[in-house]
């Protein structure tokens, strides 16, 4: 395993993470006697691979349901010292309940501390607010630092860019969890400012919501040759020295098998990297067009300026990877979870977008006329059945 320095921290953290949200038993605290012994012994054995591989942050989340009991029957097994355990707990209005979870966490992990401790999901103003504002969640976790439960205090998000380069300029928080892969590099600016900070900077989702690379399509595998479009994704993230660590979100012993061939390939990133970038690239303009493919994101509004809040950056970014790279069944995942994603995944789909008059919105836009139809081919492309967030399920 490689290891890089996480920031401020100065942990030594693995450049792949085991990520604890896909090998749960179930999205919603349970009765422990609940969970299936198939089940418990599939996550103990994922993590012993991991722990074996070297891959010692363990990454987990009060949102995760049963994540974090399941995972207290096994850490405590393993060398204390050797392990960076990460949990998370969301913002709240009332600080208080914010540090009850914090404890029902450390309850369930049988730990005495975790070494990393995220405000999870700090999306929004609102969220942002309730996290630094006096007496907040953000003071309660330095509460906790001061009492040893708490090494680190960090933050993820899923929230737009201004966000979170405002949070990171709070200089409150030694690290960031945070969405950023070759086909979503909208946070690039967010990562080189905590850099600024000495920031460790921890990649959310590479293979999953960074375009479902584990199922990918054949014009994709084919664009990416001679790697996996995964092991692309994890060279291209980790050829910038910015970026620390990337999730593996895990659900049993073998999902790490794929990312490993990454290793032994990052000193010659650069020269892997190139052809299949200028492939990927010269692909997006033969199907897209060259004029769309280089100024589509241009001048495109916010949601609150939007009618009806249509997610048009992001309808038309998903647009053009199913267009261009056949990337269909991860754009209609993404899609279909708009208008039911809240604050994770906001803004609302483009059904019946001929009825909205899109003219003051777009006014600063090169693809003005053109939008309104991409937006209508996108739905009829992508649209389908209400997609759930994992933690609605």
């Amino acid at each position: 395993m490689l290891y890089r320095r996480f920031g401020r921290t100065e942990l030594q953290m693995p450049v792949f993470s085991c990520g604890g949200m896909r090998y749960q038993y179930k999205w919603q605290d349970v009765a422990e006697n609940e969970i299936p012994q198939d089940n418990q012994r599939n996550l103990v054995e994922t993590i012993y691979r991991a722990f074996e591989l070297g891959i010692n942050h363990i990454e987990t989340a009060r949102g995760y349901g049963t994540s974090e009991m399941q995972l207290g029957k096994v850490l405590p097994q393993l060398p204390r010292e050797k392990l960076i355990v990460q949990t998370k707990a969301s913002p709240k209005s009332d600080s208080r309940e914010f540090r009850r979870n914090f404890e029902q966490s450390l309850h369930f992990l049988r730990l005495d501390y975790v070494d990393l401790f995220s405000l999870h999901g700090i999306n929004n103003e609102e969220l942002l607010e309730q996290s630094i504002r006096p007496g907040g969640c953000l003071d309660e976790a330095k509460k906790l630092q001061a009492q040893g439960k708490v090494r680190f205090i960090g933050f993820s998000t899923h929230g737009p860019q201004d966000i979170i380069i405002k949070t990171i300029q709070t200089n409150q928080f030694d690290y960031v969890n945070l969405h950023w892969y070759y086909f979503n590099q909208n946070n690039w600016e967010a990562i080189t400012t905590a850099k600024t900070y000495d920031m460790g900077v921890f990649i959310i989702s590479p293979s999953d919501k960074g375009g479902k690379l584990y199922q990918p399509p054949q014009r994709l595998v084919d664009l990416c040759q001679p790697v996996s479009p995964m092991v692309f994704n994890d060279l291209f993230c980790l050829s910038h020295q910015e970026v620390h660590t990337l999730s593996v979100g895990a659900s049993k012993p073998t999902d790490f098998d794929e990312h490993l061939k990454t290793l032994s390939l990052l000193e010659e990133a650069p020269y892997i990297l190139k052809p299949i970038r200028e492939r990927l690239e010269a692909e997006a303009i033969a199907r897209l067009g060259e004029d769309w493919y280089q100024t589509w994101h241009i001048g495109l509004p916010q949601l609150e300026a939007t009618p009806n809040q249509v997610n048009i950056p992001v309808i038309l970014w998903l647009y053009n990877l199913a267009i261009a790279y056949d990337m269909v069944d991860y754009a209609t995942m993404r899609y279909n979870l708009l208008g039911n994603g809240s604050h994770w995944f906001p803004g609302a789909k483009a059904e019946n977008i001929q009825e909205l008059d899109l003219r003051d919105c777009l006014s600063q836009s090169p693809q003005a006329e053109k939008i309104p139809q991409i937006l209508a081919q996108a739905d009829a492309l992508l649209g389908g059945a209400i997609v759930q967030r994992l933690s609605q399920s």
